[in-house]
Formats: structure tokens, C-alpha cells, sequence
């Protein structure tokens, strides 16, 4: 057994349990992404909103991937959505 292969034995059990942690509370952590970019959208006065954004929908993405990662019927990358417009600014 290479040391790649004893790395991701070891590494598999805490996969699982951020996986678990993530769809458990995976509202929770896409309020807090969104409150985040609104945050600094507002700090930088919109200089860097198209960038934020960005950030803000590949962050929500890999989140549904980790969510999602134990599904059945997911596929092999799961489903992601698209970012939705830019953050609320209330």
C-alpha cells in the first residue's frame, strides 16, 4: 500500500463526515455565503460585485457537490445550480 492510498483510507471517514455535515446544515452555510459577498459587495462599493459573484455561485456549487455527495441517482459530479443574480442588498 503506497502513501497516497494509506492517505486517502485515513482521509475517507472525515470526507463522509463533512459530506453529512454539509447536507445537514447546507441552508445554513448558503445563508452565511450569501451574507458574506453582501458584506463585501457593500465594503468595496460594488468595485468587485461581478467577481464576488462569481466566487459566491462556485462556492454554493461545490457546496451542493459535498451535500450531495452520498445521493443516489446524483451522477458522478451531482447537480450544481446556477448563481442567482447578484447578492440582496437589504
Amino acid at each position: 500500500m503506497g502513501l497516497l492510498d494509506s492517505l486517502k483510507a485515513t482521509l475517507d471517514p472525515a470526507k463522509d463526515k463533512v459530506s453529512g455535515l454539509a447536507h445537514q446544515h447546507e441552508d445554513r452555510i448558503r445563508h452565511g455565503l450569501d451574507r458574506a459577498a453582501r458584506t463585501v459587495d457593500e465594503r468595496t462599493k460594488g468595485k468587485y460585485s461581478d467577481r464576488i459573484q462569481t466566487g459566491t455561485g462556485k462556492a454554493k456549487g461545490a457546496v451542493d457537490r459535498l451535500a450531495h455527495r452520498n445521493d443516489p441517482g446524483s451522477g458522478a459530479g451531482g447537480t450544481t445550480t446556477p448563481p442567482a443574480g447578484p447578492p440582496p442588498t437589504s
